[in-house]
């Protein structure tokens, strides 16, 4: 695969038949892709606790009151013990990976410090794990189908609500999910 087909900054939209658990109607962000293999985090599947929650469990108080509502999104599968954080702008964090000049990842504990503080990113999205792919896999599945993608969008990002977000990634490709048939081929 040529660099100019890696899926950096893009999304992928599972397709309505993808019955896998951790991606059923998923959007997720693609952080990394290279012929190593992917990362990226899904981005509208909440889970049961609050940023307010995972700052308590890491000995810190929560500053504001909004962090009690702020949802922690399950990222993926993977390293579900582990916290990753993407957001806008980069700015300078112990453990940032940027993505794009507007756009990064960071799983250092400074950056949570600073949004309880009221001092972090402009915009934010705190999950636990994320979702990988081994070298190759990722273009087996969207050769399978499993898959539709486009180009990454920060306001399906942080501004759609999160019940909304699957449906938005795909209606910018001009894409309404419930028309797509569960079977598919190949010409």
């Amino acid at each position: 695969m040529s660099t100019d087909n890696y899926l950096n900054d893009h999304f992928l939209i599972a397709m309505p038949a993808l019955n896998d658990p951790h991606f059923f109607h998923s959007v997720t962000y693609i952080c990394e892709h290279n012929a190593q293999g992917a990362m990226g985090i899904v981005i509208n599947q909440p889970l049961d606790i609050s940023l307010a929650d995972v700052l308590t469990n890491m000995g810190m108080t929560a500053e504001n009151e909004q962090l009690n509502t702020t949802p922690v999104f399950l990222g993926g599968p993977v390293q579900t013990d582990r916290g990753f954080v993407l957001h806008q702008p980069p700015g300078q964090w112990d453990a940032m990976m940027p993505i794009t000049n507007t756009t990064a990842l960071t799983t250092s504990r400074d950056i949570l410090q600073a949004i309880n503080e009221g001092s972090g990113p402009d915009r934010s999205l705190v999950a636990l794990g994320y979702a990988g792919w081994g070298e190759g896999q990722l273009e087996h599945e969207l050769i399978e189908n499993a898959w539709l993608t486009c180009p990454a969008d920060s306001a399906i990002i942080f501004d759609t609500p999160i019940e909304n977000r699957w449906t938005a990634a795909a209606a910018s490709l001009g894409i309404d999910l419930t028309t797509l048939s569960d079977s598919f081929g190949h010409a």
